[in-house]
């Protein structure tokens, strides 16, 4: 059973990059009992780069605690990463991007929320890691979490069971959606596939029908 195994929050830091001040909201902590989760995002969570990350569309980030230790194992650290540590919202288990599809509704606690695109990191992964170029390897792996919008706001806690209510069916998993940004002989026929989906996020729809128009 898929289950909710924490709930993070964060406040805006700041990182130095390049010689420069950046905020951040990327550092996110687990928080006691549950929250409530809206529209767009989860009450008390500092969405900075608004751009890239919140707004309806990409209201919750999720990524699996399997993925934590994937990412442990192959990074070589003594110990699991702790929950948030990936900037995700929703820790969560067994909802592998692979079997996870653009467009699907998850039942969360009292919520309804849709998958709407797969998450695309940005250099604040690697200044949080130390490693300009875990990015890219995070970028091709196959497992950079989701974003969901919230169909129907409501609680949210630890614990609560999270229900596959229906498969989108085009049946384009989160993992096979990144082939659309990942250069390779079948990008292009990726594009194609992913922005046939309706319930795709704007901004991955505006990104890549420019991109299929540049190529």
């Amino acid at each position: 059973m898929s289950q909710v195994l924490a709930i993070n929050l964060g406040s805006v830091s700041i990182i130095h990059h390049q010689g420069k001040r950046v905020e951040t909201g990327i550092f996110k902590t687990p928080i006691l009992g549950g929250a409530w989760v809206g529209v767009n995002g989860i009450e008390g969570d500092v969405q900075v780069d608004r751009k890239n990350h919140g707004g309806p569309d990409k209201a919750v980030y999720v990524y699996t605690r399997e993925n934590h230790a994937h990412w442990a194992r192959q990074r070589r650290v003594p110990d699991e990463y702790p929950s948030g540590h990936f900037g995700e919202n929703l820790t969560v288990t067994r909802l592998p991007d692979s079997s996870v599809h653009i467009g699907d509704l998850l039942a969360i606690g009292e919520t309804l929320m849709q998958v709407t695109q797969p998450r695309v990191p940005c250099f604040k992964l690697g200044v949080k890691f130390g490693d300009p170029s875990f990015v890219a390897e995070f970028l091709t792996s196959g497992r950079t979490g989701f974003y969901l919008r919230v169909l129907r706001e409501g609680w949210v806690h630890p614990g609560d069971s999270i229900q596959r209510i229906s498969e989108h069916p085009s049946r384009i998993s989160v993992a096979d959606a990144m082939r659309a940004l990942i250069p390779g002989p079948e990008r292009r026929e990726w594009m194609q596939k992913v922005l046939a989906i309706d319930a795709l996020s704007a901004a991955w729809h505006q990104d890549l029908g420019r991109r299929l128009e540049s190529k």
